[in-house]
């Protein structure tokens, strides 16, 4: 089958490995120079390795991703670093069961509630009837308000915005089941893992067009892509089917001929931006050692600040 991807993000290049190692053809798209998507990456002057233009990392339990980096011999690096929260004024780690317990802004009784519910949560395999339970409903009633308005309750409010209050506890569950202390890392940054991807999906005989923009996306038996290329030239290919990795509006836009009904159901999705500061400085910005630190305070402007230095090597990037 003749198959034609949009978007070089880890959706699109996971799917063209997998679907060439099936015997099909496949031709790729991207608008950006780099692959990567939401993970592509930069290398500044004097550094070995890239760097994510937003912060990431694999969990330990991405068992598919890492899997995907094994097969193509990418080498993975594996550390547990240290994650804290910040709460009025003060750094406290808050990444084990024994860390909890020993927090020191709360009494014993609210600590023991607290591991409870959240251990009760991430041991639960069941998911689905979570979904009609309102997270912040329920967790001040079960870990105790004064542990909630402390760490959850802002957390709720940086992340979520005007929607805080319509979480659903399947959200939170989902975050406290994927969580592993210990942390994942592609060896050379997310853009040298993409472009290593990149080049064994060229072996195995697949396209990858850069710097072009799909434009529309029509079917009538087979499915016609348009694109334009940065010299403003039009091409048209087509293709048995094609698979469209990115945001809905992006389809909506593309595809214009899609049943009314379809983009009425998912054009009602809503969505939040975040805005990624990246610093680079002379020294470690969190001395303590934390990697991830979560700030708990309802009227920062900043819902986290991660220090990539207390998790990969500074000598990667020129010791800043």
């Amino acid at each position: 089958m003749k198959i034609g991807i949009i978007g070089a993000g880890f959706t699109g290049l996971s799917s063209a490995y997998y679907l060439l190692k099936a015997g099909h053809s496949v031709t790729l798209f991207e608008k950006d120079s780099q692959p990567g998507g939401l993970a592509i990456g930069y290398q500044e002057k004097g550094w070995d390795w890239t760097l994510e233009k937003h912060y990431h990392h694999w969990f330990t339990n991405d068992k598919f991703i890492l899997g995907l980096a094994e097969e193509i011999e990418h080498k993975v690096i594996i550390k547990r670093p240290k994650t804290s929260v910040y709460v009025d004024g003060k750094i406290y780690q808050f990444d084990s069961p024994i860390k909890v317990l020993l927090f020191p802004k709360l009494s014993i009784i609210d600590r023991l509630r607290m591991g409870f519910i959240v251990g009760l949560l991430r041991y639960n395999p069941f998911w689905k009837p979570l979904e009609k339970i309102n997270a912040t409903k329920f967790l001040p009633r079960t870990i105790g308000k004064k542990g909630y308005k402390m760490i959850w309750e802002p957390l709720f409010k940086s992340k979520f915005g005007p929607f805080a209050n319509d979480i659903s506890l399947a959200w939170f569950w989902a975050r406290i089941v994927k969580r592993t202390p210990s942390l994942a890392y592609p060896e050379g940054g997310f853009l040298n893992f993409a472009k290593h991807l990149t080049n064994v999906i060229e072996k195995k005989g697949g396209k990858i067009h850069f710097n072009v923009e799909v434009t529309e996306v029509t079917e009538n038996n087979k499915v016609k892509i348009k694109l334009k290329e940065n010299n403003g030239e039009s091409k048209e290919y087509i293709f048995d089917k094609v698979i469209f990795t990115l945001p809905s509006f992006f389809f909506f836009k593309i595809a214009t001929s899609l049943p009314d009904s379809y983009k009425r159901k998912y054009s009602n999705l809503k969505g939040l931006g975040a805005i990624n500061l990246v610093l680079r400085l002379r020294k470690t910005f969190l001395e303590d050692g934390t990697y991830w630190l979560s700030v708990c305070d309802e009227f920062s402007p900043i819902m986290a600040i991660v220090d990539h230095s207390n998790f990969m090597d500074i000598k990667n990037y020129n010791n800043e």
